[in-house]
């Protein structure tokens, strides 16, 4: 019930997941991501914990195989799991275990990773692969640009409800973390309208955390 994209911007060295499924609010449970250490999403019957635990390994030096493998293999009920991470060397890793809903598949390619569930096809998550190989432009654009690829290949089996987009950089936050927690309808459409909006703003945020006083106007009313 679940399809999701975890990579890297060999640019910039951003990091991010973009993550949509038919359950509410997917990116609050399956989105995780680190400046400088990597990516990753923990999906299928989800464990919230495994996300963190996988960026941790890649924090302390492991490739993303190895910190899918460690991961995988140290915790409980793993063959419920689906796990993706990409490393900060562009290294991706996918791991589905035997209890993986429905048709389930997984691709990899330098500086991404995508993987499925209850999947239309198998063929789904190549081809959020290819649509992310060949786009250009921002991380977040082209993390978007490989879900439609995924909706356009397919997608789930049922309609999807709810999507998230995250972003890190060189700051200890999330520069975007963007959700759309429940829409009847194309729920990757409206957060690509929500990218559209925050997008032109994102340095500007950073910018009023780390410098208050060089910060551009806000542009709300009352605002001198």
């Amino acid at each position: 019930m679940t399809f999701s994209i975890v990579a890297r911007c060999e640019v910039t060295g951003m990091f991010g997941c973009a993550v949509s499924s038919s359950s509410p609010a997917v990116a609050a449970r399956c989105a995780f991501a680190r400046a400088g250490v990597g990516a990753g999403s923990s999906q299928n019957v989800t464990d919230p914990r495994l996300g963190p635990a996988m960026l941790d390994l890649l924090a302390a030096g492991a490739t993303a195989d190895e910190a899918v493998a460690i991961v995988s293999r140290g915790t409980p009920h793993a063959q419920f799991r689906q796990l993706s991470a990409v490393d900060r060397d562009g290294r991706g890793a996918v791991f589905s275990g035997a209890k993986t809903l429905g048709t389930h598949a997984h691709a990899v390619a330098p500086n991404v990773a995508c993987a499925g569930n209850l999947l239309s096809g198998t063929h789904v998550p190549d081809a959020m692969a290819s649509a992310f190989t060949a786009s250009t432009g921002h991380l977040g654009e082209r993390l978007l640009t490989a879900m439609q690829a995924a909706l356009d290949a397919g997608g789930e089996e049922g309609p999807v409800h709810s999507a998230g987009l995250l972003l890190v950089r060189e700051v200890a936050w999330p520069v975007a973390s963007l959700r759309v927690d429940w829409a009847d309808a194309d729920p990757i459409g409206e957060l690509a309208r929500l990218w559209e909006i925050y997008a032109p703003q994102l340095d500007d945020y950073v910018t009023r955390a780390l410098e208050p006083d060089s910060a551009p106007s806000y542009g709300v009313p009352g605002d001198t």
